[in-house]
């Protein structure tokens, strides 16, 4: 099984998804989470954040995920993943993948800024620590037309999040 998160950054991703691995590592399933800050600095740092470098960011996680699977791993890729269509062609290219919107409002995200991205992508457009390709900010971030399973980050406690997720995986592995 291979689960392909879409959020914005901030938006609980990662969160969710080690949560969801600790249960699911209790009831013995394998699990892997691929981290998208991870693994783009490990096997991506060729990769820019155009639309292109992007997808193929998502394509490279993609095809990790689906090595894992063939082995009974249940692999979740944890990337901002803003293209319906990259999202599309994830489904189409592997067997059994699901898409997880993580969905959370701008407010909130501006609100959590762990990693300070939103304060520096609403500096002035003349600022020299002006970031100008955050997602859903000043570059596009395409809401899924159809997911599989909706996470509400900004109205849902982390922990019903989790949860949320934990039976998803759950009924789909059965």
């Amino acid at each position: 099984m291979i689960i392909q998160f879409c959020g914005m950054s901030g938006s609980g991703k990662t969160t969710v998804a080690n949560g969801v691995k600790s249960l699911l590592e209790k009831d013995g399933v394998r699990v892997e989470v691929i981290d998208g800050d991870v693994y783009r600095k490990a096997i991506c740092p060729d990769l820019g954040f155009s639309k292109e470098d992007r997808n193929e960011n998502i394509r490279r996680l993609a095809f990790i995920a689906s090595k894992l699977s063939q082995y009974n791993v249940v692999a979740i890729i944890c990337a901002i993943n803003p293209y319906d269509d990259i999202r599309q062609e994830v489904a189409r290219t592997y067997g059994n993948v699901s898409t997880v919107f993580v969905n959370c409002g701008l407010p909130t995200l501006i609100q959590r800024d762990t990693k300070g991205l939103y304060e520096k992508a609403l500096l002035p457009d003349e600022h020299p620590n002006k970031i100008h390709n955050l997602t859903g900010v000043n570059d596009p971030f395409e809401e899924p037309q159809s997911p599989d399973l909706i996470i509400n980050s900004d109205s849902e406690n982390v922990n019903d999040s989790i949860e949320k997720l934990y039976q998803f995986v759950t009924a789909t592995l059965l």
